[in-house]
C-alpha cells in the first residue's frame, strides 16, 4: 500500500505511464479515505498495488525505511523509452547493475516512490510494462 497525495495523479501515472489497469476502487466517507487498486492483472496471478488517498493530505514524508517496488519487464531499455514518452520520471537509465549482468532501471512516481524495472526474459508472457 502506498499513501498518495493526489489519487487521480497517481492513477494517471500507474495506468498511463506504467501501463497498469485500474482494478477497483472504494470510498470511505465516514473515515475520509479513498482506495484504488492497480496492477497488470488480478490476484492471485498478479500482484496488486493499493493506492490510499487520505482526504485532505497532499503529501507524505517517505522516511528511510521504504526502498522501492520492483517490476519485472521483458525489455528495460524499451520500458524506459515508453515511460519517458509518457512523461514519466526516469532516475536511472536502463543498464547492467553494478558488479553484475542483470539490466535494471529506476523511475519515480509523482509522490516520490521509487520503482525498479528489472529485465527478465521469462516475464515476456507474464505481464509487466511492455
Amino acid at each position: 500500500m502506498l499513501r498518495v497525495g493526489d489519487l487521480q495523479r497517481s492513477l494517471d501515472f500507474y495506468t498511463g505511464v506504467l501501463g497498469m489497469k485500474l482494478l477497483r476502487t472504494s470510498e470511505n466517507p465516514e473515515y475520509k479515505y479513498s482506495l484504488a487498486f492497480v496492477g497488470y492483472g488480478n490476484n492471485p496471478d498478479h500482484a496488486e498495488i493499493e493506492l490510499t488517498y487520505n482526504w485532505g493530505v497532499d503529501h507524505y514524508d517517505l522516511g528511510s525505511a521504504y526502498g522501492h517496488i520492483a517490476l519485472g519487464v521483458p525489455d528495460a531499455y524499451a520500458a524506459v523509452e515508453k515511460i519517458k514518452a509518457a512523461g514519466g520520471n526516469v532516475t536511472r537509465e536502463a543498464g547492467p547493475v553494478k558488479g553484475g549482468t542483470t539490466v535494471i532501471a529506476f523511475v519515480t512516481d509523482p509522490d516520490g516512490y521509487k520503482i525498479e524495472l528489472i529485465q527478465r526474459a521469462e516475464d515476456a508472457e507474464g505481464g509487466g510494462l511492455r
